[in-house]
């Protein structure tokens, strides 16, 4: 693979879709000399979803290069990131892993003989390995570690000793790999950094870094392996695919975080340079696209309907996991799968006798709290009190939620119209009015004469959808409905707070997006309601 090719059309294909390059000169002088050396790694911690066919799609790019392409299962990795696979099941973990990676680069038609599979744990417990940790650890500062693994290892209150090894780790990876590159995600970039930093004062070489851009979930935010109503797992039934894809963020005409738009650019076309959208003829019949930029134009111009590429990509992505499901319908599979990711009990009873299990139910923690980021589509006075607004908001469902709000004293019809806001959604819906309201619109609010009151303001380019969280508790799972008997928001709200920047807090905590902060104008110390 990659004979043929010059190194300029080499440096293309490498290239291509990547958001950003760190030493790309390099780069292309390598590409004069020789074949390129690079390797991907993955944390064997949660299961993979669909969102891995991204990385897996540029590694069919780096092969049709002729690059020696080393893919690691760091499994030391996924112990030391606040211990997200535990010590007993780091093995199995890695057997899951590199079975289901290898059946994802099959299903794309990827020749594993061209691949070197390595496990994390083959070399870096090596005397070697460990002495270079201890120098890196005498040279690195607590600041530099903690801000290198901000975005990638798991933020918590009370954060261990083992996050801030992880970046230093994975620096020193791509010298024991003996790699010219490393490939990961843009969210990696400040690792790539502290390793372009580091290394060479180890008097080791410093590596080329290519990272791709942070491809939206097909669900709408960033799919992530611990919430399951995020993801489409590679073993979800059709049935769950369709389901999971129907409740996916695709509004008519906006091209802006639209995940199923960019599987469309990062996998689909990425794979098959071309994608055909599934119409019914009287809507034009089927057309097929060899220019990602023409799905893109049509979408925007609103002449591709969301419900047809939500449906044509449902044929593609299935395709693509069919010959995965089929693999893993072998008992020895099955097997492994029970055994590597063992479900924890959902079965009520079993909580009574449990106190650890009750005990946690009965914690009052943020994460409990299911806060979206909303779009008010339209907002109205209640029929039946002019003191109250009737709104219907997306949260990133298939339908709309209906809100009423008492805003009518404090924001007009026009400013609360298409304006972004944030919501808690797993209250128990109540009849205000005659009318039941699906969720409570959070707002900053400061009493007095007169009283003061502002929508809370996620962060630009939020979409409907996108989960907020209070900084370190972003790993905890909502509740499916808080009960109004425990008074779990009642009790958090007494902290829930406006700082003195603006910032929406609790417990002086900030309530975060992927994208930053949730603010508000100008009720600076106000309270949250």
């Amino acid at each position: 693979m990659g004979e043929q090719l010059s190194p300029d059309e080499k440096f293309q294909l490498i290239t291509r879709n990547l958001q950003e390059v760190l030493g790309e000169e390099k780069l292309k002088e390598i590409l004069k000399e020789r074949e390129l050396k690079v390797y991907w790694g993955t944390a064997t911690t949660g299961k993979p979803h669909v969102a891995y066919f991204v990385p897996m799609s540029k590694i069919a790019d780096f092969l049709k290069a002729g690059c020696e392409v080393t893919i690691l299962f760091a499994d030391l990795h996924a112990y030391l990131d606040n211990m997200k696979a535990p010590w007993e099941l780091l093995e199995l973990r890695v057997k899951y892993y590199e079975q289901v990676i290898k059946a994802m680069l099959e299903s794309i038609g990827v020749p594993l003989d061209k691949l070197k599979f390595v496990k994390g744990t083959d070399y870096q417990l090596s005397r070697e390995y460990t002495l270079d940790v201890y120098r890196l650890s005498s040279m690195v500062t607590e600041h530099d570690a903690k801000k290198a693994g901000a975005e990638v290892v798991k933020q918590v209150e009370h954060p261990l000793l083992s996050g801030l090894l992880y970046p230093g780790l994975q620096a020193l990876d791509e010298e024991y790999l003996k790699v010219d590159a490393q490939f990961g995600g843009v969210d990696q970039r400040k690792i790539f950094t502290l390793a372009e930093k580091y290394l060479p004062s180890l008097g080791y070489t410093k590596r080329i870094h290519m990272m791709n851009p942070m491809v939206p979930g097909l669900t709408g935010a960033k799919m992530s392996s611990s919430e399951e109503e995020s993801k489409i797992d590679l073993l979800d039934k059709r049935e769950d695919v369709k389901k999971k894809l129907k409740k996916a963020f695709c509004e008519p005409g906006n091209i802006q975080n639209n995940g199923v738009l960019s599987f469309v650019k990062h996998v689909l076309f990425t794979l098959h340079s071309e994608f055909v959208i599934k119409r019914d003829p009287k809507w034009g019949g089927d057309k097929v696209y060899t220019d990602y930029e023409e799905v893109e134009k049509d979408f925007a111009a609103e002449k591709v309907h969301p419900g047809d590429l939500k449906a044509s990509v449902e044929v593609a992505l299935n395709k693509l996991l069919d010959p995965i499901r089929k693999k893993f319908e072998t008992p020895e599979l099955k097997k492994l799968t029970n055994s590597a990711y063992p479900e924890a009990s959902k079965n009520k009873g079993e909580a009574k006798g449990n106190p650890k299990q009750t005990a946690e139910d009965d914690e009052i923690v943020p994460s409990r709290l299911d806060i979206r980021v909303g779009k008010i589509i339209s907002v109205e006075k209640h029929p039946a009190a002019d003191s109250l607004y009737l709104e219907k908001i997306d949260v990133g469902e298939e339908q709309p939620r209906t809100v009423v709000s008492g805003l009518v004293a404090y924001i007009s019809q026009e400013e609360l119209q298409d304006r972004h806001v944030v919501l808690l959604c797993n209250l128990k819906p109540q009849k205000m009015r005659g009318i039941e309201s699906q969720a409570m619109l959070l707002c900053a609010s400061i009493e007095g004469e007169p009283r003061k009151v502002e929508p809370l303001d996620p962060p630009e380019g939020s979409a409907p959808g996108d989960r907020v969280y209070v900084d370190g508790f972003e790993s905890g799972k909502p509740d499916d409905e808080l009960k109004p008997k425990k008074k779990v928001f009642e009790k958090l709200q007494v902290d829930l707070k406006i700082s003195n920047e603006c910032v929406a807090q609790w417990n002086e905590k900030s309530l975060m997006t992927k994208l930053g902060p949730i603010t508000c104008k100008t009720l600076k110390g106000g309270n949250i309601s």
